[in-house]
């Protein structure tokens, strides 16, 4: 009887032997599963900060190029013109050199405003004066068909989500305009929960695919680097819709210029 006591509990040692060291291989496994997690996410994360640096970066040589153009080149073309108008008042009047003169000024005005947009193109100047409420006016002014916006912001956002936004916007009213067959488009903006969101609609034929080199994945890849996405719904014959979102707090700190400034 003996005998049996010592065997079965010889037995049950060893069960519970094992069992520890199953549960030690358990724990072991679950800290370095833990470890790895951490370290992916820390990745992950550096990863997202580097990319958000990489579009903080791109976003400022786009002003500083803004800012060269109308110093430099723009200033240039506006002093030449003034110049020529000169020289235009002081030639005899109906002589050949004032026909010449005026063709000159205007091939310099059509450069001029190339020059102009070329710059709206690279950073528009009422972005960084004005902010996104501004902007998205001055560009529904210049798009081809009719742009109603919507919305009220309330304030400035950080530089990288106003930029954002801003060619998210540009390059959705371009499909607009170039694709959609439209007759009306609506811009609207909102805060929401912490994120600026941005739609575009159109009343147009839908059935667009964001795939298909429209430029919008580039803006996507954009909004996904600030930790933001664009979204596309377009059924065929219902119109399109845009949605960026973005969150608000962007990379840097928010400017309260223009605060309290309304979109429309």
């Amino acid at each position: 009887m003996l005998l049996e006591d010592t065997t079965t509990i010889a037995e049950t040692h060893a069960r519970c032997r094992v069992i520890a060291l199953d549960r030690a291989r358990e724990l072991a496994a679950e800290r370095e599963n833990r470890r790895l997690r951490g370290a992916l996410e820390r990745q992950a994360a550096e990863l997202r900060r580097s990319q958000a640096r990489l579009v903080a970066a791109a976003d400022a040589e786009r002003r500083r190029l803004e800012r060269d153009l109308h110093d430099g080149a723009q200033s240039r073309f506006v002093a030449i013109a003034l110049q020529l108008r000169q020289a235009q008042a002081a030639a005899p009047p109906g002589s050949e050199a004032v026909a010449l003169l005026d063709a000159a000024i205007a091939e310099l005005r059509t450069g001029l405003d190339e020059l102009r947009e070329l710059a709206r193109g690279i950073h528009p100047a009422v972005l960084t004066d004005h902010g996104l409420g501004p902007a998205l006016e001055a560009l529904a002014a210049r798009a081809p068909l009719p742009v109603e916006v919507r919305g009220a912001l309330g304030g400035r956002l950080p530089e990288t989500v106003e930029t954002a936004a801003y060619f998210a916007v540009s390059e959705a009213l371009a499909n607009v305009a170039k694709y959609a067959g439209a007759t009306h488009a609506v811009v609207e903006v909102r805060r929401e929960r912490g994120r600026l969101v941005v739609t575009v609609d159109d009343d147009g034929r839908g059935g667009a695919d964001p795939r298909g080199g429209s430029g919008l994945q580039g803006l996507a890849d954009r909004a996904g680097a600030l930790g933001g996405r664009v979204a596309v719904e377009s059924p065929a014959g219902f119109g399109t819709c845009v949605r960026i979102e973005l969150p608000e707090h962007g990379l840097g700190p928010t400017s309260e210029q223009g605060a309290g400034r309304r979109v429309a």
